[in-house]
């Protein structure tokens, strides 16, 4: 899951990458208006927005993002922690308000509890087919036993299990798992990809991740092969 940290005090952002590094791919930006194009672009999960950035503020970027149907969840941070403040944060479209200096545990309930989809609990295990994927120790699982991913496999495969038959573009699964690593070129999807489907295999699943060519991969059940007739 990738978050973006619009956060211009560079050693803070720093921090905050630090703290939620191993739950999220967390991606930092200093001023607000690039911050603003990259959110814009759809290919962050939530964002951690300072409410005074050079450029542009986050009051700003929020409604942006709102006014565009962008239903992203936002934290906002600020060191002002009058009523007035937060009220308008939280009306402008911000999720939580928190302010500084914060309380690192609880930064990081709020960020478990704003990247649940859509307002809704996320499912602690995602189910397709006889296959489950655990969230909470990046487990698959399946009739043959239990498999811990690493985690770029699981980002994959939460991403194509959550869609389950819509077909998710490489470039989409580049963006959101490698994002801007240097390592991040369209054959590490297919490696990876590679990865999952021999799990798969193993676990005896009765499902399968598909290519489409030049569109994508996308999870569908395995056709049942009928026996050769007159055998």
């Amino acid at each position: 899951m990738r978050i973006l940290i619009v956060e211009d005090n560079e050693r803070l952002a720093e921090s905050i990458r630090d703290i939620l590094k191993h739950r999220y791919d967390c991606q930092i930006c200093n001023d607000g208006e690039t911050g603003a194009c990259l959110l814009k672009d759809g290919n962050f999960d939530g964002a951690i927005l300072d409410v005074m950035l050079p450029g542009k503020d986050g009051i700003s970027i929020i409604r942006e993002l709102r006014q565009n149907r962008n239903s992203m969840p936002v934290l906002m941070l600020s060191a002002r922690s009058d009523t007035d403040n937060r009220v308008l944060g939280l009306e402008s479209g911000a999720d939580y308000y928190l302010t500084k200096p914060f309380d690192v545990s609880e930064l990081v309930a709020v960020m478990g509890a704003l990247t649940r989809r859509k307002g809704e609990v996320m499912p602690a295990v995602l189910t397709y087919g006889n296959i489950s994927l655990n969230q909470g120790d990046f487990t698959l699982q399946g009739p043959e036993g239990s498999i811990r991913l690493g985690k770029k496999e699981y980002e994959i495969m939460r991403i194509l299990m959550s869609s389950r038959e819509i077909v998710i573009p490489k470039e989409t699964l580049l963006l959101k798992v490698w994002g801007n690593e240097r390592e991040a070129v369209e054959n590490n999807v297919e490696t990876h990809i590679s990865f999952l489907r021999r799990k798969l295999e193993f676990l005896d699943a009765d499902i399968e991740i598909r290519t489409l060519r030049k569109l994508g991969y996308r999870l569908a059940e395995k056709e049942m092969k009928m026996e050769a007739a007159g055998r």
